[in-house]
């Protein structure tokens, strides 16, 4: 047997270096995440970036902080107050720019960072007092020049729905870019929407029928205008969380498709089995196993299609715990 060919467009993710166990904090130490290099990294290709190192600072060195207005704070050192804002944004800037032309799928942020916190980053006033107010002067130039890109910490990544929804939106970025790179055809969009259209019902309705809407009124195979106007929408959608109210409606939906197609028996415990999962008795993946049996015994292509029924890998076991 030879040896695999690598994937010319695999799954990439930026990740603070400190995550991966690389020695860049600022006490020569790192923040190792089990979940993240050793469960999400067995699926997408890592790309470590350290801020505070790649500007030039060395290890160890001394601790920095944000100081000053929670919109526009300044990154100074803690006890002898070298400023390092400008510094610091002219290379963020630089560095998110040379990010965006590497095809990012996602980014996982070190949480509580004065450089790469996603949110609720302690802003310092003059007099010391703190408050969980401020982002990181690199997160947010990342955020600013990537505003499509699925962005989370690794702090929030322990909680299973948010971490569903992080690894949903990662593997939909992926499909998304392979569809956007090409010349994609107004049919191609159209069944783009249409395999992803009920994974969106599951986050939010009033984003997919403004979708719907934008597909059945584009005006040519090759508007970009259209194409980005989609992509925005249907991230904005994936952002907004779902939940089991959701879920069971669209587990619903499905349902209604098999109706005439499943016996007495079969259709009681399909519904038995949503029910279960609406009152919390069991997660999200068996209802949605039981579907998939049905789907693949059915004709309806339509709904073989559905990403919805497999958004990522089984093995990450996600849908075990939401």
């Amino acid at each position: 047997m030879g040896t695999p060919r690598p994937d010319p467009d695999p799954i990439r993710v930026g990740i603070s270096s400190c995550l991966l166990g690389q020695e860049v904090r600022y006490d020569g130490g790192h923040k190792l995440d089990a979940y993240a290099s050793g469960v999400i990294g067995r699926y997408v290709d890592w790309v470590p970036v350290c801020p505070e190192v790649e500007m030039g600072l060395g290890v160890p060195r001394e601790a920095l902080r944000l100081v000053g207005d929670a919109v526009a704070p300044r990154l100074v050192t803690i006890t002898t107050g070298v400023d390092h804002t400008e510094r610091m944004r002219t290379w963020a800037r630089a560095r998110a720019a040379a990010l965006r032309e590497m095809d990012l799928d996602g980014y996982v942020l070190k949480s509580k960072s004065p450089s790469c916190g996603m949110e609720r980053v302690r802003v310092y006033t003059r007099a010391g007092m703190p408050s969980r107010t401020g982002s990181g002067l690199f997160a947010r130039a990342l955020m600013d020049a990537l505003p499509r890109l699925p962005v989370e910490e690794e702090g929030r990544l322990n909680d299973p729905r948010l971490r569903e929804n992080f690894i949903v939106r990662v593997f939909s970025h992926h499909r998304w870019r392979q569809l956007a790179r090409g010349r994609a055809r107004h049919a191609d969009l159209v069944a783009f929407h249409a395999r992803h259209k009920f994974l969106v019902m599951a986050h939010s309705e009033p984003h997919l029928r403004a979708l719907g809407r934008l597909v059945a009124g584009a005006p040519s195979a090759h508007a970009v205008d259209v194409r980005d106007a989609y992509a925005d929408g249907f991230f904005a959608a994936l952002r907004v969380p779902a939940t089991p109210r959701k879920h069971t409606n669209v587990l619903q939906h499905i349902a209604g498709f098999l109706k005439t197609r499943l016996d007495d028996r079969d259709r009681a415990e399909l519904q038995a089995t949503i029910a279960d999962y609406h009152r919390g008795l069991v997660p999200l993946v068996v209802p949605l196993t039981l579907l998939k049996h049905h789907v693949g015994r059915s004709d309806l292509a339509y709904l073989r299609d559905q990403v919805y029924l497999e958004p990522h890998p089984k093995e990450l076991m996600l849908l075990n715990h939401v």
